[in-house]
C-alpha cells in the first residue's frame, strides 16, 4: 500500500529563524529559548527541552525570529543540513533553520521527525550555495512526504520510536561500560600524570620493544589494491577497536618500503594527526598489515598494553597530549613528544590483573555492540518499510522478538 504524496507546505507552516544583534546585551539572556544547529547535534533522542542561549522579548522583536509552539519540528537547513528535533517547550531558532508547525488535523510531529531523519541524504542534496550549502524556504515548501491517515502516522511513529529507544539504551549501556573501565583505572592507579599513588615512572620510549621502535607509517599508500597489504587509517579506528570492514590495501612494493611500520597482534595503535588520541590494539588477523603517517605504532615490552591503553584514555593523559598537539590546518602530536610521555608503572602483576578486568568489560561491550548493530539493521528496515506503506500488518514487538532470538543464538 502506498500513501499519497503531499507537499509539506500543505500540512505544516514553515518558519525561518533569525539572530538578534550580538552587540546588544539587552537582546540576550532573557526568558526565550533560542536554538542553533549545534544544539541539535548534541541530542540523543527526538526532543529538545532547553537551549544554552536565550534571548529577550526585545531581541525577538528586533529580528525575524518567531517563537515556535511545543511539538514543532526543528529542521536545520544549513551548517549542517539535516539535524532534526521536536521542541517540548516554546523556543525560537537562529537563521540556520526551516522549522515546521504541523497542522494537528493532518500531520503528526513525530511522524515528520522520523521522515526527515530517514531522508537526510535527499534533503542534503537539495542544498545550494558556494561557501556552505543551504536549503531555502521555497525548496523546503515543495518537499513531498507520504501522508497516511493521522492514526497510521502515529502508529508508524510509535513503532519507530520504540526501535530508536532500544538503540539509545544500548548506546547508554556501552557508555556506562566505558566509564566503568576508566573508573576502575582511577580507583586502582589514581591520576597517572601526577602519579598520585607514587608508582615508579618511565618515559614511554623506554617501555617499547627496542627492535620495533615508536614510528608512524606510510606517507602515500596509493590506490586500493585488491590483493595488496592492508593498512590502517585513523578513520578505521573507532570506539577503541579497528573496524575491519573498510580497511584498504596498498601494493606490496609500498609495504616493503615501509616495513619498519609493520604491525603485529597486540601492538597499540595511536592516532597522532587529525583526531589525535584514537586507540586500538591490533587483532591477530592484522599481523603483517601497516599503518599511515597519521598513526603511531607502540609495541610495548616493559608494560602491559591494555594497562597503557587505559592510562592513555584517562582525561589527564588526554590533556597531556592535547597540550602538545600543534598545527593550524591539521593538528598533530609530534612523535618526539610522545616518546617522552611519562608513564606510571605499577608492578606488572597488578597491571595484568587490571588488564584481565578490562578484558571482561570489553567482552560485554562487544556483546552490546553486536546487539546494537542488529537493532540498527532492524530500525533501518522498519524505517524503509514505514514510508512505503509496508507496516500495515507489522507490530514492533514481533520484530523485536526476532532480534532478541538472533541475539541469543549469537
Amino acid at each position: 500500500m502506498s500513501y499519497p504524496l503531499v507537499r509539506i507546505e500543505e500540512c505544516a507552516r514553515i518558519v525561518s529563524g533569525a539572530t538578534p544583534s550580538t552587540t546588544k546585551p539587552d537582546f540576550w539572556n532573557g526568558r526565550i529559548m533560542w536554538a542553533t544547529p549545534a544544539d541539535l547535534s548534541k541530542l540523543d533522542g527526538p526532543f529538545i527541552s532547553e537551549t544554552p542561549r536565550t534571548i529577550t522579548e526585545a531581541g525577538l522583536e528586533s529580528c525575524a525570529a518567531e517563537v515556535l509552539p511545543p511539538h514543532s519540528v526543528l529542521f536545520s537547513s544549513r551548517a549542517p543540513i539535516g539535524h532534526v528535533a521536536i521542541n517540548t517547550a516554546p523556543m525560537a531558532t537562529n537563521q540556520g533553520f526551516k522549522s515546521f508547525i504541523p497542522n494537528p488535523t493532518r500531520l503528526d510531529a513525530q511522524y515528520l521527525y522520523f521522515w526527515l531523519r530517514a531522508h537526510r541524504p535527499y534533503l542534503e542534496s537539495l542544498g545550494n550555495g558556494a561557501t556552505f550549502k543551504e536549503v531555502s524556504k521555497a525548496v523546503v515548501s515543495r518537499i513531498e512526504i507520504p501522508l497516511p491517515p493521522l492514526d497510521e502516522q502515529r502508529r508508524i511513529a510509535a513503532i519507530l520510536d520504540q526501535a530508536d529507544d532500544l538503540r539509545r539504551k544500548r548506546r547508554e549501556a556501552l557508555g556506562r561500560l566505558s566509564l566503568l573501565s576508566q573508573s576502575c583505572f582511577e580507583e586502582q592507579f589514581g591520576d597517572p600524570m601526577s602519579n598520585t599513588k607514587g608508582f615508579p615512572q618511565a618515559i614511554l620510549e623506554n617501555l617499547i620493544d627496542p627492535s620495533r621502535p615508536v614510528t608512524y607509517g606510510i606517507l602515500m599508500p596509493g590506490p586500493d589494491i585488491e590483493d595488496g597489504v592492508p593498512y590502517i587509517r585513523v578513520v578505521d579506528i573507532q570506539n577503541g577497536s579497528i573496524q575491519l570492514g573498510g580497511i584498504r590495501k596498498t601494493t606490496r612494493e609500498i609495504a616493503e618500503q615501509y616495513k619498519r611500520s609493520t604491525i603485529s597482534s597486540g601492538d597499540l595503535l595511536l592516532s597522532i594527526r587529525g583526531h589525535v588520541g584514537r586507540m586500538a590494539i591490533v587483532p591477530d588477523q592484522l599481523t603483517g598489515a601497516n599503518i599511515t603517517q597519521d598513526t603511531a605504532r607502540l609495541a610495548f615490552l616493559g608494560a602491559d598494553t591494555i594497562y597503557v591503553k587505559s592510562l592513555l584514555e584517562t582525561k589527564q593523559a588526554k590533556n597531556w597530549m592535547d597540550q602538545r598537539t600543534k598545527g593550524a590546518a591539521v593538528r598533530g602530536l609530534n612523535l618526539g613528544d610522545l616518546r617522552k610521555m611519562p608513564i606510571a608503572l605499577p608492578p606488572l602483576p597488578l597491571q595484568r590483573a587490571f588488564a584481565a578486568r578490562v578484558a571482561e568489560i570489553d567482552k560485554l561491550k562487544a556483546h552490546h555492540r553486536a546487539h546494537l548493530a542488529r537493532l540498527d539493521a532492524l530500525f533501518a528496515s522498519l524505517q524503509h518499510r514505514a514510508f512505503r506503506g509496508d507496516l500495515a500488518a507489522l507490530s514492533f514487538s514481533r520484530s523485536r522478538e526476532k532480534v532478541a532470538s538472533r541475539s541469543e543464538v549469537g
